[in-house]
């Protein structure tokens, strides 16, 4: 499947790089610039196939790492692969598991061969390599899969962001080698940290090899704004502009308006869904606590302007009353609340590009939506990364 065929660029912003487009996929087309919700073990958390249609979920991200380790390839393999398994038909991208593996931290030891790990689960013994992880997507059978890499940490030295991007240009070569499935996208990833001259030669190496489509990866690990946003409007201006360009990790409001300026086409994370079930709303103004006294009594929904399942039926009250009384039920209403208000402005910035009105759309956004302080979110996020360690969750 060839980049003229799968992906079309339809416009352009000319003030900024932000752009529309469409890719084709064997479930379907999506429109871009999107944003994936994460089905890491073959659901997103709380919802069902039903409800990730309601909010327009046009495509959706599985796990390797978690669904190798269970059900296991031999499950999913009997009932024909991840789409038939968990009763989804829409478009499918899966990771390669290089994140996971990063996350395990001590349970992990890497090589030049690949990540000699133990599960999270009952400890048992694994060795994933470029090979195996693309034999087990090539059996999960998502649309789009990721080349293995290795992504260091925000804050490692240079010696060792130069091991770990270099064993991953190293890895891509043998992913691509072992890809044999025609009807899926392998991309490659762009490794090098907030390095500039380490992701230049990242993306010469990985550009060099023609994947269909490029990753930013080892971005939204740790590392402040001020480094995230320049690192990814650089690397994304040198990756070829007729090829879908997808930054890993990446979903809070802000971070989503600023990087589809940068020309980012694809984007997944785990924030939406997560702080969801905390009781973290997104609003136009920025994120509402939900266990917050002042909705007690609210009549209104959450944010009236959503057209959500949960802002259309329920007021504010009610979803406080489920969290305080911890009904189940809350955690479904406002992961649809988070994920349908992230595919509306995914929605809204295709329209301003289309429009003309993208740098408008950017600076309204940006003037109303009060963002989490930059040292909170940063303490947060790696307060987060230590928790996974040692269980290897999302």
């Amino acid at each position: 499947m060839s980049s003229v065929h799968f992906f079309n660029i339809e416009n352009n912003c000319p003030q900024t790089k932000a752009r529309t487009g469409v890719l084709t996929t064997p479930h379907g087309s999506i429109p871009t610039p999107f944003f994936m919700p994460l089905a890491t073990q073959g659901s997103v958390k709380t919802l069902d196939p039903d409800d990730l249609r309601n909010i327009d979920a046009k495509i959706i991200l599985g796990n390797t790492y978690h669904l190798y380790l269970r059900p296991g390839l031999e499950v999913i393999k009997e009932f024909g692969g991840l789409h038939k398994f968990m009763a989804w038909d829409g478009p499918m991208l899966t990771d390669s598991g290089g994140f996971q593996v990063f996350s395990l931290g001590h349970l992990r030891k890497i090589n030049d061969e690949g990540a000699l790990f133990r599960s999270h689960i009952d400890g048992s013994e694994h060795f994933l390599t470029p090979e195996l992880a693309i034999e087990i997507q090539e059996t999960l059978g998502a649309d789009i899969i990721m080349a293995f890499d290795e992504c260091a940490p925000h804050d490692a030295k240079p010696k060792k962001l130069r091991e770990a991007m270099d064993r991953t240009h190293q890895w891509a070569e043998r992913c691509l080698k072992k890809h044999q499935r025609k009807d899926q996208l392998l991309f490659g990833i762009v490794q090098g940290g907030t390095d500039t001259e380490m992701r230049k030669e990242s993306v010469a190496a990985l550009t060099s090899l023609d994947f269909p489509g490029y990753a930013i990866g080892g971005l939204s690990v740790g590392e402040p704004k001020e480094l995230m946003y320049p690192i990814t409007r650089e690397t994304a201006a040198l990756l070829p502009a007729e090829k879908p360009r997808y930054l890993m990790g990446v979903g809070s409001p802000e971070d989503l308006v600023e990087c589809v300026s940068c020309g980012i086409d694809m984007f997944d994370c785990a924030l939406p869904t997560r702080i969801a079930r905390n009781g973290a709303l997104f609003t136009r103004d920025g994120r509402a606590n939900i266990r917050n006294a002042r909705f007690k009594t609210q009549g209104e929904p959450i944010d009236p302007d959503c057209d959500c399942y949960t802002c259309r039926t329920f007021s504010a009250a009610y979803l406080h009353h489920l969290f305080k009384c911890e009904e189940l039920l809350g955690y479904r209403l406002t992961t649809i609340h988070n994920l349908r208000f992230i595919l509306k402005l995914m929605e809204e910035m295709r329209q301003a590009i289309s429009n003309g009105t993208f740098l408008e759309f950017k600076t309204n956004f940006m003037g109303n939506y009060k963002t989490v302080d930059d040292e909170v979110r940063t303490t947060q996020k790696a307060k987060w990364l230590r928790a996974q360690r040692g269980k290897g969750s999302l």
